[in-house]
């Protein structure tokens, strides 16, 4: 019996089983973030297009319960956005106009209100920014959530918060708005998910497959500076497998993509949204670096709201 649970450990590759939280520069399994940047994008010029802007995202953003294999995420969802994160991936689940939070059959503790409060609250604290939502349908398959969307916006948001139009927009023009990327039927209530060029090779089977998992982000992120400046890249560094849980994953691709944008920290680059499992605030402060070299305007730390 104990060899079969020993075995199952070291096939999981996760080292907070024992219960102790890891903070690193790459990777953050603890409640609260190192420190926080909540007004970056100030810094950015109106007329840049949110397409040639690199950003923090997280991967399943309000996954935080239901154990090492459904948890993707520590922070709360006000810490991440303090944090930077300026992507988020929000998966509902849609039973009779209800819109609750799911990672697969995992219930998350909120409903769609509550991500919609979350952002708009933050927005009014912190105009000069913008957030950008991907919502997607989870456990439930009823093809059919955009009814319940709406209704949702309407009682827990603002309508004229949201950026009404597939064209991606400047910065001038997302400032104060929540951007839902559509990844479901119905009209148009913001851009489509998939106008973007997505690299989201999340089948991570055992730990001995974390390479082939860091060679697609890899390839991803070089095709993204010299790609179509129209159009959004998005590369998930995330994974998951019945061998290779999300938090072995990131404690493994974390590092090495926390070393890939060290190396290109002197470049003037864009890379997209960078959408991650358990970032350190090291990590996206490296990813909000790349602003300053594509000509933004630094603005002090403290307007930064940086917290040491």
């Amino acid at each position: 019996m104990w060899c079969k649970v020993i075995n199952l450990i070291l096939l999981l590759g996760v080292s907070r089983l024992s219960g102790a939280a890891i903070q690193r520069p790459d990777y953050d399994d603890t409640d609260t973030p190192e420190f926080f940047n909540p007004s970056w994008m100030a810094s950015i010029p109106d007329a840049r297009p949110l397409s040639e802007v690199t950003m923090p995202g997280t991967h399943n953003t309000m996954a935080l319960y239901g154990g090492v294999y459904a948890e993707c995420q520590t922070w709360s969802l006000a810490s991440q956005l303090r944090a930077g994160v300026r992507f988020l991936d929000v998966r509902v689940r849609h039973v009779e106009g209800n819109l609750t939070i799911h990672h697969g059959v995992v219930y998350q503790h909120a409903h769609f209100g509550h991500v919609l409060e979350g952002v708009q609250d933050f927005l009014n604290s912190y105009p000069s920014e913008t957030v950008l939502m991907r919502v997607k349908e989870e456990l439930s398959d009823t093809d059919n959530i955009y009814g319940a969307v709406v209704d949702y916006i309407r009682r827990y948001a603002r309508w004229e918060m949201l950026w009404h139009s597939r064209l991606v927009p400047t910065m001038g023009q997302a400032r104060g708005k929540l951007i839902i990327l559509q990844d479901f039927l119905g009209p148009d209530l913001g851009m489509r998910y998939k106008s973007m060029d997505i690299a989201d090779d999340w089948k991570v089977p055992t730990l001995l497959h974390v390479e082939e998992k860091w060679q697609s982000v890899y390839e991803h992120l070089e095709m993204a500076p010299t790609g179509n400046k129209d159009q959004i890249f998005l590369t998930y560094s995330s994974g998951a497998g019945v061998f290779a849980v999300p938090m072995a994953v990131a404690q493994r691709v974390n590092p090495q993509l926390y070393g890939y944008l060290k190396a290109k920290s002197d470049l003037n680059q864009r890379f997209g949204i960078i959408c991650m499992d358990f970032p350190a605030a090291p990590m996206i402060q490296t990813i909000i670096d790349f602003q300053l070299k594509a000509g933004a305007e630094k603005i002090p730390l403290i307007q930064l709201g940086l917290q040491f």
